[in-house]
């Protein structure tokens, strides 16, 4: 059926249009045709299936790559800055983060008919193809324009959220939680898969957040002055928000007439004295004073505590009670931020930092970092997989250097072109990700000024690349294996070249819960393909291992939890590996002394 029949018949059914689509079942039960029933509350599309199975698919051949010339301080730094589709990202960092993100923020596109969104390689036929999206893009395009005149134009977007939130849960603390910014394009849509991705009992909050400078006289209806910021919890049992610090104009409210040791505090008329009201009782102070009191709003109880501790306070026929100004935990968040900036204020940090708006959707770093300090601690790790111009980042560093914390940020952005005739592309940048990157840079220089500031403003960039390690091949393998004396064994191990350090972070990248942040040391007093990650994981890609490398290995202090050998190095031979495990056992234990080390040990 072509657009013009469908839109005549949404004009007589409105209901059986749905995302450019007729549903047949619906029309048939309007027309009083419909057999059968298979009514059931869910938010369903065309894709939805294959988007839950390309959430669980892992990411076979790929791995990421350190890039030392895109870093800033490469030694020290525990920050991370990934370039590459964040799907694929997030599949690759499954294994090292799962369940250890504290918060995440992300900002993707709204839907709202010209964002870029990335193609999806779900595997339909020619004629699905064609009935949910027209013509396929011939050219082979990476990015497509979701138009609202796509038949599948909610569809499209659902595919390339609902892996991407999917994936996200795996990777939050228990007590973790995911912050995304959205505006009434999605608003719906994006509720809906959230609650049945994290559960409907783990939604904490719609905030709404009052994104604009002024009003827009020029709309047709109504100025848009708000955009909306989704929060829901990993657990929302053991989620809790941090309370806000105290404004200024709060703050003087706390005086001290009497000079109390306590320090500053207001009166809070609690009660009146009187019988209006309640369930009453008498009480008596310690100073005669008498006077009734309603039962339901303080108990008697609590009211000689306030005596007991110098806090009743008795004026009249009112009665208070002192808050002290130590007492006071902060604010509790509120669901509407008219006070965290707004998007004219995100250009002018662009400009401030590029001299123009190279990148002209960003969030303002108040905004974000109000977020930081409701959900996070001083030691947390934030993701943003929509990293963008790396607002997250800046807000990340700026936290740190306010309340002299040591979290750490993991950004995550696709290298889209920048267009030719753009401002970014004028200033030199090629891609977002060199914008993201630069003003990381820039802002930590600024930092880096204040010569008491130790906030880590480095990173460690890595990108998707292909495979070191030819064995990740099943089918080429027995290939490689018949060529096996004609080849070295480096060549037959490893891609050709491939440097040694990129096959020690694919190593670390497949296990389980260790993280990339830690150092990578090339060790060459114990060879020059042997590396330590964070003093604990042994990484020796030698071709041969002797004797003389064993006792070496032993008499590390501290001794590594987990040593990786070659495979090739000890030619299949199981007696040899054995032989060599045992041995690495008796010479630490022999260097240890009375200590027992508990190590593993792996070959590759």
């Amino acid at each position: 059926m072509n657009h013009s029949n469908i839109n005549k018949l949404k004009q007589v059914f409105p209901t059986v249009v749905k995302d450019g689509q007729v549903d047949w079942e619906c029309l048939a039960d309007l027309l009083g045709t419909s057999f059968y029933n298979k009514e059931k509350y869910e938010l369903t599309w065309a894709g939805k299936q294959e988007a839950k199975r390309c959430a669980q698919e892992s990411l076979d051949g790929y791995t990421l790559k350190l890039c030392p010339e895109k870093s800033v301080d490469l030694e020290n730094t525990q920050n991370l800055y990934i370039e590459g589709e964040n799907r694929n990202v997030l599949k690759l960092l499954r294994k090292n983060y799962f369940g250890a993100i504290k918060m995440i923020y992300i900002d993707p596109p709204y839907n709202t008919g010209n964002d870029f969104i990335y193609r999806d390689n779900y595997t339909v036929s020619q004629a699905e193809a064609d009935l949910w999206e027209g013509n396929v893009d011939e050219n082979g395009n990476r990015y497509v324009v979701n138009q609202k005149t796509s038949n599948r134009f909610h569809a499209r977007w659902l595919n390339e959220l609902y892996p991407l939130l999917r994936l996200a849960r795996d990777f939050l603390t228990k007590d973790g939680s995911i912050f995304i910014s959205i505006d009434d394009n999605e608003v719906t849509n994006l509720r809906l898969i959230c609650n049945e991705i994290f559960g409907e009992e783990n939604f904490v909050a719609c905030v709404i957040w009052n994104r604009k400078r002024g009003r827009d006289n020029s709309a047709r209806w109504f100025s848009k002055s708000h955009e909306y910021l989704l929060v829901y919890a990993k657990n929302k049992n053991a989620f809790h928000t941090n309370y806000l610090e105290l404004d200024e104009e709060t703050k003087k409210a706390y005086k001290n007439p009497d000079s109390d040791p306590r320090g500053p505090y207001r009166m809070l008329a609690t009660w009146a004295r009187g019988t209006q009201g309640g369930v009453e009782y008498d009480y008596t102070t310690k100073d005669g004073t008498y006077f009734s009191n309603r039962l339901w709003l303080f108990s008697k109880e609590n009211l000689k505590k306030l005596e007991e501790e110098g806090k009743l306070v008795i004026r009249g026929d009112h009665i208070y009670r002192k808050l002290f100004l130590s007492e006071n935990k902060g604010k509790i968040p509120e669901t509407i931020w008219n006070h965290t900036s707004n998007a004219a204020n995100a250009s002018d940090e662009m400009k401030r930092l590029f001299g123009e708006i190279v990148f002209d959707t960003s969030k303002p770093t108040p905004y974000i970092q109000e977020m930081i300090k409701i959900a996070t601690g001083p030691n947390d790790i934030i993701m943003d997989f929509f990293s963008g111009s790396a607002s997250t980042a800046n807000a990340v560093m700026q936290q740190n250097r306010e309340d002299g914390g040591k979290r750490k940020f993991i950004m995550v952005q696709i290298p889209e072109i920048c267009p030719p005739k753009s401002v970014a592309y004028r200033q030199g940048f090629g891609t977002i990700c060199d914008i993201g990157r630069e003003r990381i840079i820039r802002e930590g220089r600024k930092m880096k000024e204040d010569a008491e500031c130790a906030v880590d403003v480095g990173f460690k960039t890595f990108t998707i690349a292909e495979t070191n390690i030819r064995w990740n091949y099943p089918k080429q393998a027995a290939a490689w294996l018949n060529n096996y004396k004609e080849q070295n064994t480096d060549e037959l191990d490893f891609m050709p070249g491939t440097k040694w350090i990129d096959v020690a972070y694919e190593i670390i990248l497949k296990q389980n819960d260790i993280l990339l942040s830690e150092k990578m040391k090339q060790r060459e007093d114990l060879g020059r393909q042997t590396f330590l990650y964070g003093e604990s994981y042994l990484i020796c890609l030698e071709k041969k291992v002797d004797r003389k490398l064993l006792e070496k290995i032993a008499s590390l202090d501290p001794f590594p939890i987990k040593i990786f050998f070659r495979d090739s190095a000890f030619q299949d031979d199981l007696v040899l590996k054995d032989e060599v495990i045992r041995r690495l056992q008796i010479l630490t234990e022999k260097n240890s002394e009375d200590r027992k080390n508990t190590y593993t040990v792996e070959f590759i």
